[in-house]
């Protein structure tokens, strides 16, 4: 199909152009964006994807791109719609579900040319849900197998982006019509944290929009094919994995499978200590930067050697380099030049500090992680600006949130400045407001139970999100669950070698974690890998590269490309096995909340829905 390349690649130039926006409305900074288990279960697992390597798993990029276009061709017939497009602006939908008065406000036919999703024609509706969630849904005309994919938005919401999907890169379903499509706002229409001034579009925002969605566009669905649909998944990056994992939190019955890539689902603390505390390392004692986007690629070189990387600049395990600055401290008298780059102290300090995580006065994280080693060419216009006296979007993000969102009043004159990292202070920030907007539960007891599926995905060059911090998530769920077996039953964690925020980086970044999900809920086979590409600008695959469930890592250990997914196995990574933190916050149960009026008066009371 010509418009797989183009459209089925999460990383399309629609997307990336909606999250550059995203970012800039969000960070003030114009951003530019580049185009398994533990156990015996998991030893087994690992064993047999590693003699899968050899065999019945793609061994070069060519043949990657040759299956996708040689599976693209054929389109089933599906169900046919039972009422027509615009018939369905006479609904009376507004009582259809009970709490959630919404309405239809347009329905139109989309030619299959104009479809960002794939080559199919559908009737686009977009709609209202009270008092102000704008929403989308795009219903094929043929082809529709009983499927629903609803998708997350990015930053901080504030647009309806139902024109691509994170993590469907070559998934031939979505590109052919066999899920109908659905995204909202949230509740509000704009990048920043003014919204959240009021209660209730904070709730929108922080839990509620997301499944009042699923309820609403599922009635349009049911009404316009006449049944309901058989399936139900979710796809989300950034904020769209907080999504993701507020509803398998909140309402485990939602969705059968979830795709979470790179949660911001510890929302509060990211934007507020973690944000503000790589802020405070690159502006030491509020001065000009101590790192600017200039150091990058001499630092990153100096930090691929450190840690031993390969020839290919990718650290598969970067959690276990320990690499440190000091390394390369200027000596005394010595100017660093772009043939001898060296340190300042303050250099010195400010890297220390970012690999480290923000701290309190007794050395406690107090956000679940850290950049990692290796992550260093991602960092321009998120963790440093491009000049000295140049602002990071990193000041913004704080910026948004503390002024806005954490407290239950406007603070429009704070700053990354005024974080304090103490335990105190760590308190005062999260009790207001934790329970709304935070998707840390790890008991998805609920969500097993329904029978939902979880992937977890994200990439270790990320410099938005840490990926420790979905790491340790994911081994709390562990623990709560009743161990790594018993998890990967239903959750899998992948983590993406060099890969940015969302994609991106210097690592493969473009694969089909739909395709992989929707065996699983269907056909019982749990993924024990994902082929992740490199694709340049024509969408041709110039790598490809298996990632395995963690704390499993696809090491080179047949010497062959490493451009090559054939050329890896997967090798169980002690560091990654072993994280623990010594953190003042926990993954724990219980610190939800909801907020309703009552009277006249918003309330806000423990609860998860």
């Amino acid at each position: 199909m010509a418009t797989l390349s183009r459209w089925c690649r999460w990383k399309s130039a629609t997307f990336m152009a909606t999250l550059a926006t995203a970012l800039t409305l969000v960070t003030g900074v114009s951003v530019a964006l580049a185009a398994g288990a533990t156990g015996g279960a998991q030893a087994s697992a690992a064993a047999s994807a590693a003699a899968s390597a050899a065999s019945t798993k793609v061994t070069s990029a060519s043949k990657v791109a040759a299956n996708i276009a040689t599976t693209t061709s054929a389109t089933p017939s599906g169900i046919a719609p039972a009422m027509s497009c615009a018939g369905l602006t006479s609904l009376d939908l507004a009582a259809v579900v009970p709490g959630v008065p919404f309405e239809i406000t347009s329905a139109t036919e989309l030619a299959a040319g104009n479809n960002t999703l794939g080559d199919w024609a559908a009737c686009d509706v977009k709609g209202v849900i009270a008092p102000q969630i704008h929403f989308e849904v795009k219903l094929p005309e043929t082809g529709w197998q009983a499927n629903y994919l609803q998708v997350g938005c990015g930053g901080l919401c504030g647009n309806v982006n139902v024109g691509s999907a994170p993590a469907s890169a070559g998934c031939v379903p979505l590109t052919s019509g066999a899920f109908a499509v659905a995204a909202s706002d949230e509740g509000h229409y704009q990048g920043g944290g003014l919204f959240s001034a009021d209660p209730t579009l904070r709730a929108d925002f922080g839990y509620k929009s997301d499944h009042q969605l699923a309820q609403a566009a599922k009635a349009v669905i049911e009404r316009y094919y006449g049944q309901a649909a058989d399936h139900a998944y979710f796809d989300g990056c950034s904020q769209g994995g907080h999504q993701a994992l507020t509803e398998a939190q909140r309402y485990p019955a939602d969705f059968d499978g979830i795709i979470a890539g790179a949660p911001a689902n510890n929302f509060t603390a990211l934007n507020t200590f973690s944000h503000a505390w790589t802020a405070q390392s690159v502006y030491l004692g509020g001065g000009p930067a101590t790192i600017t986007n200039a150091d990058l690629a001499a630092l990153h070189a100096a930090v691929l050697k450190g840690c031993g990387a390969p020839t290919d600049g990718i650290i598969a395990d970067p959690l276990s380099c320990t690499w440190d600055p000091a390394a390369i401290r200027c000596a005394a008298g010595q100017t660093s030049t772009s043939e001898d780059y060296c340190l300042t102290a303050d250099q010195v300090t400010t890297l220390r500090r970012i690999y480290a995580g923000p701290t309190d006065e007794n050395g406690k994280l107090l956000y679940p992680g850290y950049q990692l080693r290796g992550s260093e060419l991602n960092w321009a216009g998120i963790i440093t600006p491009a000049t000295a006296t140049g602002a990071s979007g990193d000041i913004s993000f704080v910026r948004e949130t503390l002024r806005y969102q954490i407290f239950d009043s406007p603070q429009p004159t704070l700053t990354y400045k005024d974080v304090k990292f103490t335990a105190a202070y760590y308190k005062k920030v999260m009790e207001p407001n934790e329970g709304m907007y935070d998707a840390t539960d790890p008991d998805l007891k609920a969500f097993k139970a329904a029978g939902g599926k979880l992937i977890l995905w994200h990439g270790l060059g990320d410099q938005h999100i840490p990926a420790v911090g979905t790491m340790a998530y994911y081994k709390a769920v562990e623990k709560v669950m009743g161990g790594s077996a018993a998890t990967e039953g239903f959750a899998r964690l992948f983590l993406l070698p060099g890969v940015a925020h969302c994609g991106g980086g210097q690592g493969p970044d473009t694969f089909d974690a739909l395709t992989a999900m929707t065996d699983w809920v269907t056909k019982g086979e749990a993924p024990s890998s994902l082929t992740t590409r490199s694709v340049d600008s024509g969408g041709n695959t110039t790598a490809t590269r298996p990632v395995y469930p963690f704390p499993y890592v696809a090491k080179n250990t047949t010497g062959g490309p490493s451009d090559d997914a054939g050329s890896y196995t997967p090798v169980r990574s002690t560091a990654e096995a072993n994280l623990t933190l010594n953190r003042l916050g926990s993954f724990r149960s219980g610190y939800e909340t909801v907020g309703n009026w009552v009277h006249g008066k918003w309330v806000v009371s423990k609860g998860r829905a």
